[in-house]
């Protein structure tokens, strides 16, 4: 069992983080700065589940800017530099991974599957395919909003633009998840009806973030993959 103390950050942590998501989503429909790239609207709240104000600062400094009552207030639209362009597809792409992987949990949990004895093995595979179809998923309604593409042509150029996005962002979040389970609590079997799991799955999923952005700068310069 986890110890006091790390139960009682967690439940502080996913507290924040719901708190955060919620005035995102306030701020989004409830005071009218609905995005211009209507997935954006899940994106954001998503991103603030496991980033927490990390998430609500980086909406208000960048995502409330890319708002259509924005543009309206001050008559022109934001342009942001190279790095932030790249953070905000990262988040994009890792939304949908976010959103994978916490069913995936969910599922494995429930259903009690293991591989060879091991949960995390069962982990793995359902996270992946999971945060793959959402992540993609993600992608293909950006891609077809902007580029007004066809059902076919909008698969083939979410795959391509978001594929290498997502198994980057998997690679971090699965090698935190092997520590976890290996190294920091062999014994601990924790669970995701536990408040420190998803403690400890937000901080993978920060890895995640990490790990993925390198792979959506590539893409982004290559012009394989368009700046959000």
């Amino acid at each position: 069992m986890p110890s006091d103390w790390l139960t009682a950050v967690a439940w502080v942590s996913l507290a924040t983080a719901f708190v955060s998501a919620g005035l995102i989503v306030v701020d989004v429909f409830a005071r009218g700065y609905r995005q211009h790239v209507w997935i954006m609207e899940v994106v954001w709240p998503l991103t603030a589940l496991y980033s927490g104000p990390l998430g609500i600062l980086a909406y208000r400094r960048w995502g409330r800017l890319n708002s259509r009552r924005y543009h309206h207030d001050v008559g022109h639209a934001r342009h942001y530099g190279f790095p932030v362009s790249v953070g905000i597809s990262d988040t994009h792409c890792g939304a949908g991974c976010v959103l994978g992987d916490v069913l995936g949990e969910w599922v494995v949990f429930a259903v009690g599957a293991t591989i060879a004895g091991v949960a995390l093995w069962s982990e793995y595979l359902a996270d992946f395919a999971l945060a793959f179809v959402f992540g993609i998923g993600f992608q293909y309604f950006a891609i077809v909003a902007t580029r007004h593409l066809g059902l076919r042509d909008g698969v083939v150029a979410a795959l391509k633009s978001d594929a290498l996005s997502v198994m980057t962002f998997e690679v971090g979040l699965f090698g935190w998840m092997a520590l976890l389970f290996f190294v920091f609590f062999p014994h601990a079997h924790l669970g995701p009806n536990q408040a420190a799991y998803w403690l400890l799955m937000q901080v993978g999923m920060i890895i995640g973030f990490v790990t993925s952005y390198p792979a959506n700068a590539w893409l982004i310069r290559r012009g394989i993959k368009e700046a959000m």
